[in-house]
């Protein structure tokens, strides 16, 4: 039975939404007419984000407290109805020796890098795991741009992975590509179905997932394939509009 906090809501469904490139474009804020369709969704389910990236950073995308579950990390930092849930720490799983030594292979590679653009913060420490961007995140929307497309073509991001992953095969780690311009590193099983285990045993009759990186490698796949969703893959916050207006709002 689901909880009773949403018992006025007539479809006993959760719809989670990873956030850029699905609710927003990539480090951008929310449209109007997105806010205005998530309004309308949450009269007759219960909603929640599931992003990659802090809280600070998704609430400046999105307007978090017009969401039933906010799940920033990948759910290892949680709120339900604005309340704190528990949170975890990566530093504590993997230890300061172990750390710092992929912090420094990580920057001695970036530093070999050629990429058409470098800027500043390579490595972004979050609370339970670290983004790492080959071009740094501090860059403007047309610099994000371009090293995006040159990603697609070469591939840099993949590459950096796969040394990583074996470089550091024994540490018990994900490496999960994400967003324009970077990857996420955290321990294995702390993907976004991480966020599951907040809501799997609030009686939903179903769990919804709506994310664009849900290929294999992307840090929507885990929790878009997982048993326990209902995976949708859209390409932007457009596509995500029509396919809730199609499943939800328009019958």
């Amino acid at each position: 039975m689901v909880s009773s906090v949403f018992a006025d809501r007539p479809i006993k469904k959760l719809v989670l939404f990873d956030v850029d490139g699905t609710l927003t474009p990539a480090r951008l804020g929310i449209s109007p007419e997105m806010v205005q369709v998530l309004h309308a969704l949450r009269k007759k389910v219960t909603i929640g984000f599931v992003g990659g990236s802090d809280f600070v950073k998704i609430s400046e995308q999105i307007p978090v407290n017009d969401f039933d579950y906010g799940f920033a990390e990948n759910g290892l930092t949680a709120f339900k109805l604005g309340k704190p849930l528990e949170s975890q720490s990566f530093i504590k799983y993997i230890g300061e020796e172990r750390y710092k030594k992929l912090v420094n292979f990580i920057l001695h590679y970036i530093a070999d890098m050629d990429v058409p653009i470098k800027r500043g913060t390579f490595v972004e420490f979050r609370n339970g795991m670290i983004n790492v961007s080959p071009m740094g995140r501090n860059a403007s929307k047309e610099e994000r741009d371009a090293f995006a497309a040159f990603d697609q073509i070469h591939q840099v991001r993949a590459a950096f992975v796969k040394v990583l992953q074996e470089k550091f095969a024994d540490c018990g780690l994900t490496f999960a590509i994400g967003g324009q311009i970077s990857f996420d590193v955290f321990p294995n099983g702390w993907d976004k179905t991480y966020a599951l285990r907040h809501v799997e045993d609030e009686g939903f009759e179903e769990i919804h997932f709506f994310g664009d990186k849900t290929h294999e490698g992307g840090n929507d796949y885990e929790i878009f394939s997982d048993p326990r969703t209902v995976g949708h893959s859209v390409t932007n916050p457009l596509d995500t509009i029509l396919l809730l207006k199609q499943l939800f709002l328009d019958s």
